[in-house]
């Protein structure tokens, strides 16, 4: 019996274990080098900018923004994703683009407003 209740109790915590570590953003990590396709990418750069808006480091107007361009760019090491994200809300224009790098597979880089 007390075999089976440590079997239990090992199974749930293990069963738990998933959803306590993942994320907001957590499904967009891959292994690998298969480029992810343009919706992938598009996708896991608007879950960044959510994650960057509810963790307060982008203001709330930027929950609304759609992507404005996907492009593939050569970065540093290889192909990358660049997303970039227009906020007709902001008056700086230098923060009224958001830019976010992933890899070719759709890992998260890198973000910022100058888009290097």
């Amino acid at each position: 019996m007390k075999k089976i209740a440590m079997a239990l109790a090992s199974f749930a915590a293990l069963a738990g274990a998933g959803s306590a570590m993942a994320s907001e953003g957590g499904s967009c990590h891959f292994h690998g080098n298969t480029p992810a396709s343009e919706k992938v990418a598009v996708d896991c750069a608007s879950q960044r900018k959510a994650s960057l808006v509810s963790g307060g480091k982008l203001d709330k107007s930027w929950e609304a923004v759609k992507v404005e361009k996907v492009e593939q760019i050569d970065g540093k090491k290889g192909k990358e994703w660049k997303v970039s994200f227009k906020n007709a809300a902001v008056t700086e224009a230098d923060k009224s683009t958001l830019y976010v790098f992933l890899s070719l597979p759709g890992n998260y880089i890198a973000s910022n407003f100058s888009g290097k």
